[in-house]
């Protein structure tokens, strides 16, 4: 018996107990190596000794205190550490509690902008298909993922969606990889144009795209150009790095290795590890001074914003990570996994694609190889996945819709920063074995 309102209402999931670093222990006894950090969150596995202390000093200092009476010495020093290894240009942090808040209020952040600087006209949005973004109304409206906008449609403001930048789905056989990737950061530009440039307040994309289209690194070029357009016609550059950020692709930030800075940028996930709720906007000077210079009130807020706790936890994170250097080992790992999967799946009859960056790793699965079709959707085989992956001991994150919000499966992995060798290695076997026993169930 349950009171609680699961995400599924059937079955109730195992009880979660105990973490010892990678890995989660259940009421049963269970122990599951956690090959997505639950959903590419706990990044410095379960257990670390240090966010924990810094947890505990703060709420023994002071647990809460509203934002709009006070700061705390832990939102002012991470802000620090933040902007200290931001993308060019940023000045400033506003505190969210989450992925799908940070989104909402870089939304109304890049409204309020254009309404501080007189052109209140600037009110429409462009985003990508295949896309996720989050679950409050705003951030499902910009998302790209069909499947979960689909119930709450009536719901939704407007929002424009252009292509994804996907290689493995849609370059042309004779399309050298730049070429791909400036041809579709161009449907921006036909997209701005379509619909008035004037009108739009900004565009909105996932650095490397996460849950929806299953790791899909852009291509080479691809956003260069996409500074460029927005540049062109001055709409604002919103990165949503809530899954893709905060040192998951082996940079801090995704965004480092695409030679492009954004104008607003959203992080989550990794910012604390897991160990409180809490995410970020990261604001650039351009947009921080409509406001700061006019003393102009963000006309936005919540109540658990800033939260001291949930900031000590996160500069706990982060300068575990910085001090720790472990995004080397978030490189070494991760070319250490896309080897070992490759060497076990890249021949294997039903995986298409592996790909990734860093500890961010997408593998895709096709009915055919050749034609990279999907298999049909009501076979579920991402369901099928996540359920042998569990009964072998391993918490993957598998979805579905990956082709086209429809069909399409593919398994997320995302493992924490402290992984080893041994660890990978028991990532890639257990993992290979739950693909061809859900495959061979529903065979």
């Amino acid at each position: 018996m349950t009171h609680v309102f699961h995400r599924q209402a059937q079955p109730t999931p195992p009880v979660a107990v105990a973490g010892e670093g990678p890995y989660v222990l259940d009421a049963s006894g269970r122990r599951y190596l956690d090959a997505s950090g639950g959903a590419a969150v706990s990044c410095l596995g379960h257990s670390d000794g240090a966010v924990r202390a810094a947890m505990k000093a703060q709420i023994d200092s002071i647990a809460y205190a509203h934002t709009g009476f006070f700061t705390s010495w832990a939102a002012e020093a991470l802000a620090d550490e933040l902007i200290g290894g931001a993308p060019p240009g940023m000045a400033r942090i506003y505190y969210t509690s989450g992925g799908s808040e940070a989104v909402e209020t870089a939304l109304k952040m890049a409204r309020q902008y254009f309404v501080e600087t007189g052109r209140p006209e600037r009110r429409r949005f462009i985003a990508r298909r295949q896309s996720y973004h989050g679950n409050t109304l705003g951030a499902l409206s910009v998302g790209g993922n069909s499947m979960r906008r689909a119930p709450f449609d009536p719901l939704l403001m407007p929002a424009a969606h252009i292509e994804p930048c996907n290689l493995y789905r849609d370059r042309l056989p004779d399309e050298s990889e730049e070429a791909y990737g400036i041809r579709v950061a161009d449907e921006l530009e036909h997209a701005l144009l379509g619909l008035g440039p004037e009108t739009v307040a900004g565009f909105v994309c996932e650095t490397v795209v996460g849950a929806t289209g299953g790791v899909v690194p852009p291509a080479r070029g691809y956003f260069k150009r996409v500074r460029e357009i927005c540049d062109r016609h001055g709409i604002l550059f919103i990165a949503d790095e809530v899954m893709c950020g905060m040192g998951r692709c082996g940079t801090l930030h995704a965004i480092d290795q695409e030679g492009a800075a954004p104008d607003l940028m959203c992080v989550a996930k990794g910012l604390a590890a897991g160990y409180q709720p809490i995410g970020a906007v990261f604001v650039s000077s351009r947009v921080f001074g409509a406001f700061g210079q006019r003393g102009a009130a963000f006309l936005n807020g919540h109540t658990f914003m800033g939260h001291p706790v949930a900031c000590a936890a996160a500069l706990a994170t982060q300068r575990t990570i910085r001090e720790r250097d472990l995004l080397a080992n978030v490189r070494a790992m991760g070319v250490l996994l896309r080897d070992g999967l490759r060497s076990r799946l890249a021949d294997h009859p039903y995986v298409g694609d592996i790909r990734g960056r860093g500890l961010f790793i997408g593998v895709e699965l096709v009915a055919d190889r050749a034609t990279k079709a999907p298999f049909a959707p009501t076979a579920r085989l991402h369901a099928a996945i996540k359920a042998r992956a569990m009964d072998n001991g391993l918490i993957c994150y598998p979805g579905g819709g990956t082709v086209d919000g429809v069909g399409g499966d593919h398994v997320l992995l995302a493992p924490p920063y402290i992984v080893t060798a041994e660890h990978v290695a028991e990532i890639v076997d257990r993992l290979s074995r739950s693909i061809d026993q859900a495959i061979d169930g529903i065979a």
